[in-house]
C-alpha cells in the first residue's frame, strides 16, 4: 500500500516489538485505549474546527474528520461489546501530550505545529494498525485494523497539507523537530501500556 510506505518514510523509527507482543498479550486494555484515541481525535479535530473557523479547506477537511473518527469510535465500542471489554476511563499515555508540550504558542505557528503533531498520531496510528493486523488471532479484529489504514493514511496526509498551507511555505524543519521527538516517545520505555505508549518496562 503506496500510503504505508510513504507513512513509514515519514515517521523516523518502526513500532519496537517489544509493543507489539505487549499489545497481543493485552488486547481488552489496547481495545478500551482504541475506543479513547478515536474520541479523542474527533475532538481534537472539533477544537480545531471552533478555534480556526475562518479556514474554508480547514473546515471541510476537519469536519470529515470529526465524522470519521466518531464512527470508528461506534465501531471499536461495538467490537468491544462482541467480547464482553467495558468501556471504562484510563489515564491517558505520555504519548500525545509529549508532541503538543513542544507547539509554538503564537500564531501561524501554533497552527501548523498542532496540525503537524496530528500528522504525527494518525500516522503512528496507521503505522501500529498495519503492524498488529498480520498478527491477530481475532480474524475479525484483524480485517477491521486492516480496513482502517486508508482512512488513517487519508487522515495524516489531510493534516500535513492543512500544515504546509497554514505556514505558506515549507514546514520540514518542524516536521523534522517533531520526528525526533516522537521517536524518543516511542523508543523510550513506558511503565504504562497504551496505544501509543513506547517500549513496555517489563519487555525491554
Amino acid at each position: 500500500m503506496e500510503i504505508l510506505a510513504e507513512i513509514r518514510l515519514f515517521l523516523a523509527c518502526p513500532t519496537p516489538a517489544s509493543w507489539v507482543e505487549a499489545a497481543l498479550d493485552n488486547l481488552p486494555l489496547l481495545l478500551i485505549d482504541h475506543a479513547h484515541c478515536e474520541k479523542k481525535a474527533a475532538s481534537s479535530a472539533m477544537n480545531l474546527i471552533f478555534r480556526y473557523a475562518d479556514k474554508p479547506d480547514l473546515l471541510h477537511r476537519l469536519s470529515r474528520i470529526v465524522r470519521e473518527e466518531m464512527i470508528h469510535f461506534e465501531q471499536v465500542l461495538a467490537l468491544m461489546a462482541e467480547r464482553g471489554i467495558t468501556y471504562d476511563h484510563l489515564s491517558p499515555s505520555r504519548y500525545a501530550q509529549g508532541l503538543r508540550q513542544h507547539v509554538r504558542t503564537h500564531e501561524p505557528a501554533r497552527l501548523v505545529d498542532t496540525l503537524i503533531v496530528g500528522a504525527f498520531i494518525e500516522a503512528r496510528s496507521c503505522e501500529r494498525f498495519a503492524v498488529l493486523a498480520p498478527r491477530l488471532e481475532d480474524e475479525a479484529l484483524a480485517r477491521y485494523y486492516h480496513s482502517l489504514l486508508k482512512a488513517e493514511g487519508r487522515h495524516y496526509r489531510d493534516y500535513l497539507e492543512l500544515a504546509e498551507q497554514a505556514a505558506q511555505g515549507p514546514i520540514d524543519d518542524r516536521v523534522a523537530f517533531f520526528a525526533e521527538q516522537e521517536r524518543q516517545l516511542i523508543e523510550e520505555v513506558d511503565d504504562c501500556f497504551r496505544f501509543h505508549s513506547g517500549v513496555p518496562v517489563s519487555k525491554r
